[in-house]
């Protein structure tokens, strides 16, 4: 008698998550995007909302909420009720590399976001500036070697994906280059073309017109496979770093309390778009490869879980060898 009258009791507590859980979407869902409108994180996210709220057959609107690398962002979605209609649009940065970078300043954990899909992985390319005579892996390492110290290569910001897989290659090669960061993409690619800087590491989209033109000669993507929009040039891992692999990525997490049967339903409409032919050509169209964590080429909470808790070991190894700080 005393075991069902505390159930009785206790079910009052628990019907209210169930219920959303069970109803849900009940309202428009934020989708919020850590960085400015414009760019590769806005153009997945926007596509993401368009389609999701498509499929689900409610409003997702964008948020736009920049600043801190992303973290405002991050942090208002860690902070939001958890329920499943304020959700996060995360990029590498603020999935992973962020933690190790601000360490103590981090306004949020790992723990205080949970994973629901992968939409889609970006390489980096590394280009040379057509005035060099560095046209390979190996020539920037003979380069560098040659002129410790003398070699700069620009990126858009400090801490950003382009500046840690520099350093992922600086230590993998035991050169000594000198980082040049720019507040953005545009201003680096400027100055690369300009031949005012030998090196530059930058995501696909941003600098795939530039070379493409001739403006810029790439030398080497990240990934793990040559990228469908360069297909002629070589990836790093081919030019003798076996095993190399760097890319950015772009996801969707929620805050960590949303109920599971809310996770797993966004994670299977989030998985349906990842497969959908439409989305995967508007993403290859830019240089963006599909996630391809599931058998099936696709996306899961889970399988998002297991591949961001890797991506922070990986990069948090990067940043402390490498010392990469934001002041």
């Amino acid at each position: 008698m005393k075991l069902a009258r505390r159930a009785l009791l206790a079910a009052p507590l628990f019907a209210p998550r169930l219920a959303s859980a069970q109803g849900f979407p009940s309202r428009p869902i934020r989708l919020v995007i850590p960085f400015t409108p414009a760019g590769t994180t806005d153009l997945v996210g926007r596509l993401t909302g368009e389609m999701l709220g498509r499929r689900l057959n409610h409003q997702v609107v964008v948020d736009n909420r920049p600043g801190a690398s992303g973290n405002v962002g991050g942090e208002f979605v860690a902070r939001s009720e958890a329920d499943g209609h304020t959700l996060l649009l995360t990029t590498i940065g603020t999935g992973a590399i962020n933690y190790a970078v601000f360490r103590d300043r981090m306004p949020y954990k790992p723990e205080d976001l949970a994973a629901v899909g992968l939409m889609t992985r970006v390489p980096n390319v590394l280009m040379a500036a057509n005035n060099t005579t560095i046209r390979t892996v190996a020539d920037l390492v003979r380069e560098a070697k040659a002129r410790p110290g003398r070699i700069n290569y620009g990126t858009a910001g400090i801490a950003t994906s382009p500046h840690v897989v520099v350093e992922q290659l600086r230590l993998a090669t035991d050169i000594d280059i000198t980082h040049v960061p720019y507040r953005g993409s545009a201003p680096m690619l400027t100055e690369l073309v300009a031949e005012r800087i030998e090196i530059g590491m930058d995501n696909i989209p941003s600098a795939l017109g530039f070379i493409r033109d001739g403006k810029i000669r790439a030398i080497a993507t990240t990934g793990a496979q040559r990228n469908a929009s360069l297909p002629d040039v070589p990836t790093v891992a081919e030019q003798g770093l076996p095993g190399f692999e760097a890319t950015a990525w772009f996801g969707v997490l929620a805050p960590a309390a949303t109920p599971s049967p809310v996770i797993q339903k966004l994670g299977a409409e989030l998985n349906a778009i990842a497969l959908d032919a439409d989305f995967r050509q508007r993403m290859s169209s830019f240089g963006a490869d599909p996630p391809a964590l599931t058998p099936d080429g696709g996306t899961s909470p889970q399988s998002f879980a297991a591949f961001i808790r890797a991506e922070i070991a990986k990069w948090a190894d990067v940043v402390n060898r490498a010392n990469v700080r934001v002041e």
